[in-house]
């Protein structure tokens, strides 16, 4: 089926506040790991003109072509690849894309995929239980529905949706099944709970467990962290938008460690971790979207935005590659040049 290029129309969100959380600068190179529309991408690339360039990753092989559309006028200065941000370094090292001024991750589905999408990651629109975002994926929902266990489902579904009706649902699932569509899975838990009663679907976060255990995304989000940590410049940003607890907790605590030089328990009566801090953060306090913006876009409600710098400490350094180029003298306010860094990065592995 022939893709529609103009539709839905995706509002990005907290956009204004995205740019300059990444303090966005001419020439600068950045990366955003989960391109969908395009919508963070072109005001990055607008505020970087002239000589800016972006790397947009994103594992929804739609996502790519509707921003490859939507970033035509940038063609020159964007480099779009189809790919799971959890491969982030890899994808770097291959098209020489490192070191960056600014990563981002807006972690929530696109407008494209809450759509009328054949892949049924919406409750509200009947279409088959896959929830991949990528095709190459083997795992569906249909698979992990049909053959998980009863006890798999209820812990799945409790840990991932934060559902507190996760066992009468669990219970139901294996009771009706096979259940091949959204529509059968939505009366199912409809069945379970009474039909609804608060304010959200009661479909609502048994989806997003299905969702989040088909694609591994609090795994991919965790390696994905750590990986952006060590492909950021000296004073560059790394900005996370999430849109539920889940994954909030993890960018909080990473940034939260990776802050810190020290992180023993309470109790260890010395430092024996050796570690270093290499992010400092740049609000203490988590930034959401105004009221304007959640009465314009409702979707954006639940979005919290976090930001940290890259930093270092020259009187920590190790012998490696990075205190090697601090040592040639370049004056470039902490920004490494990636020729140079290249060079000397040859030298150690014949050395």
């Amino acid at each position: 089926m022939k893709l529609n290029m103009s539709a839905p129309t995706h509002i990005p969100v907290l956009l204004e506040e995205t740019v300059r959380a990444l303090a966005v600068q001419f020439g600068g190179r950045y990366i955003d790991c989960t391109v969908g529309s395009g919508g963070h991408a072109t005001a990055i690339l607008e505020r970087s003109s002239p000589g800016g360039q972006l790397l947009g990753i994103d594992a929804d092989p739609k996502a790519i072509e509707v921003a490859r559309t939507k970033l035509e006028a940038y063609r020159n200065s964007v480099l779009l690849v189809n790919d799971n941000f959890a491969n982030l370094e890899h994808i770097c090292l291959k098209y020489d894309f490192q070191p960056v001024h600014g990563i981002l991750f807006d972690l929530g589905l696109s407008s494209l995929q809450l759509s009328k999408d054949e892949r049924g990651f919406s409750f509200q629109h009947d279409a088959p239980l896959d929830m991949r975002f990528s095709p190459k994926q083997e795992l569906s929902a249909t698979d992990i529905i049909n053959q998980s266990s009863e006890a798999t489902l209820d812990n799945l579904i409790r840990s991932y949706g934060e559902e507190r009706n996760s066992h009468q649902i669990a219970r139901h699932i294996v009771r009706k099944r096979p259940i091949q569509t959204t529509r059968e899975l939505v009366k199912v838990i409809e069945q379970a709970v009474g039909g609804r009663r608060g304010r959200i679907h009661p479909a609502t976060k048994t989806f997003q467990a299905l969702r989040i255990a088909v694609n591994h995304e609090l795994e991919n989000l965790e390696s994905a962290l750590r990986q952006a940590t060590s492909l950021l410049g000296f004073g560059g940003r790394l900005v996370v938008i999430s849109y539920h607890s889940l994954e909030d907790r993890i960018v909080k605590q990473f940034l939260q460690q990776q802050s810190r030089d020290c992180i023993c328990p309470p109790e260890a009566p010395e430092c024996v971790c050796g570690h270093t801090a290499s992010l400092q953060l740049v609000h203490k306090r988590v930034v959401t979207p105004s009221s304007t913006e959640v009465e314009l876009n409702p979707r954006s409600r639940s979005a919290k935005l976090r930001v940290a710098e890259r930093i270092t400490r020259q009187d920590r350094l190790s012998d490696t590659v990075e205190k090697l180029y601090l040592q040639t003298g370049d004056k470039t306010n902490g920004w490494r040049k990636p020729a140079l860094l290249g060079k000397l990065r040859m030298t150690f592995s014949l050395s």
